[in-house]
């Protein structure tokens, strides 16, 4: 297994575990593959690999929940994510509650948190109401708005590669996405599987960066027009 052995040197005012996010500008979120799903067309629990731009293994992410959820709520389900580094220790963990995504309840959009360490809250990411497009508030752990995540018009996940950009509050200036890649006609139709490229600026505040890696969930269920 081709893994890079994260250091932990403690740089100031950068959470435990996270020191590695301050070196890089793009991630690579790959779901692995949950065969059994394809044969017996049972909803088990996501596994992903977060991999650098050389391909190696930086952290490893599991979601928890109860079989009842995954099968019943289907992407619109509650879920925690744990995220790993490659010493087995806890990094990140993204909780989102069970909510509604359409357009057509604004009452009860989706919302989720993460934490860095598990415990110590860094930001959030907020849906905002649109009746044609999945937008997103990206927050600090203060509750201010901070970027925004927009998506595509009508949420077309269907098309081979979905961007979600991230802008500026003023909606200026474009410094990243969150991208869904194509991953082949029989994955797509028989697994749930997906591949995610996050890119952001070298510079970000690194809190930012770990609630990039828990956005791209609603990237992952936004208008998902996969068997999910």
């Amino acid at each position: 297994m081709n893994t890079y052995q994260v250091p932990n040197p403690g740089l100031p005012g950068c959470p435990p575990g996270l020191e590695y996010l301050t070196q890089v500008d793009q991630l690579l979120i790959k779901q692995k593959v949950e065969f059994i799903e394809a044969l017996a067309g049972f909803e088990s629990n996501n596994k992903y690999e977060v991999r650098n731009a050389m391909g190696q293994n930086v952290f490893y992410a599991v979601e928890e929940n109860d079989c009842l959820s995954r099968q019943c709520c289907g992407p619109l389900r509650s879920f925690t994510i744990k995220v790993l580094d490659n010493f087995g220790q806890e990094v990140i963990t993204v909780t989102r509650p069970l909510k509604c995504m359409s357009c057509f309840f604004p009452c009860c959009l989706q919302e989720l948190e993460v934490q860095a360490p598990p415990g110590n809250t860094v930001g959030y990411v907020v849906q905002q109401w649109h009746p044609f497009s999945p937008k997103f508030i990206i927050e600090n752990e203060h509750r201010e708005a901070v970027l925004r995540l927009h998506g595509p018009f009508c949420g077309w996940s269907c098309l081979p590669d979905v961007d979600f950009e991230i802008v500026t509050m003023d909606e200026v200036d474009k410094i990243g996405k969150i991208s869904k890649q194509w991953t082949g006609l029989l994955r797509e139709a028989f697994t749930d599987a997906d591949n995610f490229g996050i890119q952001f600026p070298m510079d970000l505040d690194v809190k930012m960066k770990a609630v990039m890696i828990g956005a791209y969930t609603f990237q992952l269920n936004a208008f998902n027009c996969t068997t999910d």
